[in-house]
């Protein structure tokens, strides 16, 4: 442990060959006193490395791919991950913080956000297409977690009901402000704004959705950027003033 906070202090990163040589032994009494470089970390309470969050997230990922964040094991995700159980709680201390983590790295709901802050003034037919491809961009070819994390959201566990409230809700709720806004000053037809944005959002959900299966069997089908632009289209069309 000294020889690895030298080495640490120094702002290296060594490796446990490195540590090992400089403490004056060999892999095999390192890996008796330590299971991994991360248990020493943890042993040291020095922060995991950077793309140690993103492991964790990736690895959290595949097993959602086989069960529920319910069934979830942390000490199952530590494993994967390859990271000490206090490494992990260091990071994500229970399974909310994590689901609010996979949701902020790969959900449309923080740049959705960015946007609104940036042109959340513009008249919708500037504003919605920017919308509807800033959405598509942060799950395009990334369909097996947006479906995934719609699974989860929509399963409302107490895992996921506090995570979605700082981040879908809140995104969600900014937009229909929006929608909301334009309708009172005459520029989309009068409705329920949130029944507004589940038609807007519905459609290019099911196309990042369904394009994996239907692009492959229907000549001709749009893609990307195109096919969510003639959607929103669409939409702006049937969401014209009234009259």
């Amino acid at each position: 442990m000294h020889a690895a906070t030298g080495m640490l202090s120094s702002g290296s990163q060594p490796s446990v060959d490195a540590i090992a040589r400089a403490a004056g032994v060999s892999r095999t009494t390192f890996y008796r006193s330590f299971r991994s470089r991360a248990e020493l970390l943890a042993e040291l309470q020095r922060e995991p490395e950077p793309e140690t969050g993103r492991r964790i997230l990736d690895a959290a990922y595949a097993l959602l791919q086989r069960q529920t964040l319910a069934q979830l094991s942390m000490d199952e995700l530590a494993v994967a991950a390859r990271i000490s159980r206090a490494s992990l709680y260091r990071l994500f201390p229970g399974k909310p913080a994590l689901f609010r983590a996979l949701l902020i790295a790969y959900s449309p709901f923080e740049p959705v956000m960015a946007l609104i802050q940036r042109i959340g003034d513009r008249p919708p037919e500037e504003f919605v297409p920017q919308l509807v491809l800033t959405a598509y961009h942060a799950v395009a070819g990334r369909e097996g977690i947006a479906r995934t994390l719609l699974l989860e959201v929509t399963s409302m566990t107490p895992e996921t009901q506090e995570p979605f409230a700082q981040t879908g809700l809140r995104a969600f709720a900014a937009i229909a402000a929006y929608l909301q806004a334009q309708m009172r000053a005459g520029r989309l037809r009068t409705m329920h704004p949130l029944l507004a944005l589940q038609g807007l959002v519905g459609s290019v959900m099911l196309h990042v959705l369904s394009t994996p299966v239907l692009g492959e069997s229907i000549a001709g089908i749009p893609a990307g950027d195109e096919a969510v632009l003639q959607l929103a289209q669409l939409w702006l069309r049937g969401m014209g003033p009234e009259g």
